[in-house]
């Protein structure tokens, strides 16, 4: 038995009382009636934005522009040819350290609060995290209304491509904006534990 599964069953073996699941089925989530427009602009209102691409555009040219001095890109989707760096293929996420433009796909995003949720498809994940920014690729029919919507949707498999949401690496996150923290003097901090800004690339079908 592993550490944790040990301090979970001596969790267990205390309880003295307990109680049934409430019933969530009569929550009423929050519903809109355009969830792209409303997902661009709460991508805004956490410090983020988001990009509807025209059908053709070069995505790789496209970065370009957004991010002219980057010099270390990285990524492993196959359609990203300007990458300098793998996540792949990098010895060990300390290799990634430095990088100024992590390029990754995400799921699905949720109208509600601008999250997308990203599985682990990549061997070093540390590339969502240490890149000084980062952009997510994102079908822009693929947004849900609210949290209630994205954890169902989680819960099940893809119906594309039948493999389970979390994909061989049984790790996932939301990601919602730029990382930012005003916990000191109130004063607010963009990247202060991960990516200084974040581009979603709402990409046609």
């Amino acid at each position: 038995m592993s550490s944790k599964e040990d301090i979970l069953s001596k969790y267990r073996a205390n309880i003295r009382e307990r109680y049934d699941m409430p019933d969530l089925s009569d929550i009423q989530a929050v519903t809109y009636a355009e969830p792209l427009v409303q997902f661009v602009k709460t991508c805004e209102a956490v410090g983020g934005q988001a990009i509807e691409v025209d059908q053709g555009r070069d995505i790789n040219a496209l970065i370009r522009e957004l991010f002219p001095d980057a010099k270390e890109i990285a990524s492993n989707l196959p359609e990203i040819t300007i990458a300098t760096r793998n996540p792949d293929t990098v010895g060990n996420a300390q290799e990634l350290n430095g990088t100024d433009v992590g390029i990754i796909r995400g799921m699905f995003g949720v109208a509600e609060n601008g999250c997308i949720w990203i599985p682990q498809t990549m061997k070093e994940k540390a590339v969502m995290f240490i890149s000084e920014h980062l952009v997510i690729l994102l079908p822009k029919s693929q947004i849900v209304n609210n949290m209630h919507e994205a954890y169902r949707r989680i819960a099940t498999h893809d119906a594309k491509s039948g493999v389970e949401q979390f994909d061989t690496y049984g790790y996932g996150t939301f990601i919602s904006g730029p990382s930012k923290t005003a916990d000191i003097a109130q004063v607010l901090v963009m990247g202060a534990q991960a990516a200084r800004s974040a581009t979603v690339l709402l990409l046609p079908e």
